[in-house]
Formats: C-alpha cells, structure tokens, sequence
C-alpha cells in the first residue's frame, strides 16, 4: 500500500522545494482507561502512551502521526510515534526523506542545534517562527503561516472526511495499516483530481466519477 501512495505522490512532489511538517494526536482510547486498556500493547516499541497536544491544549493516549506534505497538501511521507514524543525528535528522519529543500514548521521544531544538523548534512532549511521569550526575534513570513495552514487543513480533511480517529484496531500493525489505507486514499482522490478530472486536487468532497 505505501508502494503505491509513494508513487502516487511522487508524480506531485518530485520536483518540489517546499514543504511542511506538522503532527496531529491520535488517540487510541481516553485517559480514563489507559492502564486497562490492552489495544497495540503486543510490544513495548511500538505500544501507545500518554502525551500532550500543545495546539489541541490537552493530553491524550494513543500515537502522534507526523506529516510531511507539499504546499499544495500532498502527504511526501509520515510516520507515527508513541505520543510522548516531541515533534523535534521526529524532525531528524527529514534528513532520510528530503534533500536540498525548505521545510516549514510550527513551534514545535525550533531549535538551532537541529536546524544546523538538517542544513549540514542535507542542505534542508528548516524554518519555525520564534517563540516569544526567544532573545534572537527573526520575522517569520506569512507565507509560511499560509503554507502551514495547507497540512492543518489536511489534517482536519482526514479527521472529518476520512475518519482517521475512528481506528478499531486491536494491534499496532493494524492501526498502522488503517492510517496508511486513509492517506493512501487522500493521495489516490488527489491524484484523479489533478491528472484526470483536471480540477482542484483538494476537492476530496467531491465524487471522482
């Protein structure tokens, strides 16, 4: 499956220089029933925790999916860790999937040391606003703001459309394959759209038929 949703990306985003990362929690059951709960607890690598949604301002348990996408919101790849994870841990895995490009990312992702190791070893710009009790102020530009907003839509078009929290899986190779079937399914409309149906590629509402 993720053979084919990296084809079909590929015909997208193949020579773009742009990007955007950004995480989204997934839950897996509420707080309430963590310890009693037995779903993906078959290895403690791959088993769900407890974490915190700064944008969502709440904590859950169950897994962060992280993006990459294009500015015109086609997922480049993803990858999902527990939920304790920060989103800075995860950035580094761009230096295996991107090279020569500008990645776009919230707050979640400054850090110089990070930055300088993205751009040394793969020529990656990875660019974040600042925070406000930062001493070094840089103008981060709407642009990007704009850009930003491309995956959150995104995101939220998974989530509504695509069910991507409702997840009855009971291991973690099953809740993994459910959300590689859904984004796959989001790059397959968006692939029709553009290449066949010649309209907007983000018209997922909209019956490819």
């Amino acid at each position: 499956i993720d053979q084919i949703r990296a084809f079909l990306a590929n015909q997208f985003v193949e020579f773009e220089d742009y990007f955007v990362i950004d995480s989204m929690p997934l839950e897996v059951c509420k707080i309430a029933r963590e310890k009693r709960a037995k779903i993906c607890k078959e290895a403690y690598e791959t088993s769900p925790d407890k974490g915190y949604c700064a944008s969502q301002k709440m904590y859950f348990y169950g897994y962060k999916l992280h993006g990459v996408c294009s500015v015109n919101g086609v997922f480049h790849s993803f990858d999902l860790s527990k939920a304790s994870v920060h989103d800075s841990d995860m950035a580094p895995e761009l230096n295996s999937q991107l090279s020569d490009c500008v990645v776009v990312g919230d707050k979640g992702y400054i850090g110089k040391e990070l930055q300088l190791d993205l751009f040394n070893s793969s020529n990656i710009k990875l660019e974040a606003p600042s925070r406000k009790n930062q001493k070094e102020q840089k103008k981060y530009p709407s642009i990007f703001r704009k850009s930003r907003k491309r995956l959150e839509t995104l995101f939220s078009q998974l989530c509504d459309q695509f069910m991507i929290r409702r997840n009855y899986a009971k291991s973690f190779k099953g809740f993994r394959t459910r959300i590689l079937s859904k984004i796959t399914a989001v790059t397959l409309i968006q692939f029709v759209n553009y290449f066949i149906l010649g309209r907007n590629i983000n018209n997922l509402k909209h019956a490819i038929v």
